[in-house]
């Protein structure tokens, strides 16, 4: 099961980054036609989503996030005061599957695979690509 590690750094707290041609072009290194991409990001306060890469939706799903999970009022915060971005990472997930069909990931017109950076600046985030074919 062919594997690859993607790397980036981040410059803000909260930001959302459009990592869809740096898996397109790790897939393409491992050869495989037909099966399933995972994406996954081995890290608790950051995460991955499939939608559109528009500004408006981008700022839009920020602030969805910070009305979710609001700063400062949690449990966890006594501990390292970012228990929102662990929550936010909690609702929206870790990973994406994709199917994979001659050689390259099926996505919609506008869709785009959105790493959710939220308890940034960092830098080194992990993004784990991985077929199955």
């Amino acid at each position: 099961m062919p594997s690859r590690e993607l790397t980036l750094q981040t410059n803000q707290r909260r930001q959302i980054l459009d990592i869809t041609d740096a898996v397109a072009e790790a897939l393409t290194d491992m050869d495989i036609s037909d099966g399933l991409l995972c994406v996954s990001v081995p890290h608790c306060t950051c995460c991955v989503y499939v939608n559109e890469n528009e500004s408006g939706l981008l700022e839009d799903t920020l602030s969805l996030l910070e009305q979710l999970a609001a700063r400062g009022i949690w449990r966890h915060d006594r501990i390292d005061d970012n228990a929102d971005a662990h929550l936010c990472a909690s609702l929206v997930g870790n990973s994406v599957m994709l199917p994979i069909r001659g050689g390259r990931m099926e996505l919609g017109t506008w869709q785009r695979i959105m790493l959710v950076e939220l308890d940034g600046p960092r830098s080194r985030r992990s993004i784990t690509v991985t077929a199955i074919g």
